[in-house]
């Protein structure tokens, strides 16, 4: 049976490197990617790439897939931090064995959704409040590219894409 993961990318400014890496290496081991935004229309990243996302947020159903996971960017705060992509990752958090994370600056949206309390993650800290932001909310700060605790997924930026991918297939395999 092949893998169906949903990526979550802002409306606009999404992180390009962070999403297409990711999807290339998901796709590469035969992972069906559905991509997902605030809308379903075009969405454009942080580069003026753009994407037609598969749906919207508001039509997610968390079980028609093995995993969900956000990409970061500067548009992420912005167009992610909603009571939508909280409910998609509390669905996704109450699924017994259920895959999520999120690259860059997107774990702080997690954080904020009671996602990853106690659980070990990294995340992009070039304004210096990741600390902060996973103290707030009972985060365990890892200094590394990627770090995966049980099912969950996280990574720093846009070099640690391609290994983001790779965490998240062998999370799949595990499951």
């Amino acid at each position: 049976m092949q893998n169906k993961v949903l990526l979550i990318i802002a409306q606009k400014g999404f992180q390009s490197k962070e999403y297409f890496d990711t999807k290339d290496v998901l796709q590469n081991e035969g992972i069906h990617v559905v991509t997902t935004a605030p809308l379903h229309e075009m969405a454009y990243s942080h580069m003026g790439d753009e994407v037609m996302p598969d749906l919207a947020l508001s039509d997610v159903r968390v079980t028609d897939y093995d995993g969900v996971f956000a990409i970061g960017g500067p548009g992420a705060l912005e167009y992610l931090d909603t009571t939508e992509t909280a409910r998609i990752f509390m669905e996704a958090h109450q699924t017994e064995n259920y895959p999520y994370g999120a690259i860059c600056i997107a774990p702080r949206i997690l954080a904020k959704a009671g996602v990853l309390k106690n659980v070990h993650a990294t995340g992009w800290d070039g304004d210096g409040e990741l600390q902060r932001v996973f103290d707030t909310y009972g985060v365990i700060r890892v200094e590394e590219s990627v770090v995966m605790d049980g099912v969950v997924v996280t990574a720093h930026g846009p070099a640690a894409a391609r290994d983001f991918g790779k965490k998240i297939i062998e999370v799949l395999r595990k499951k």
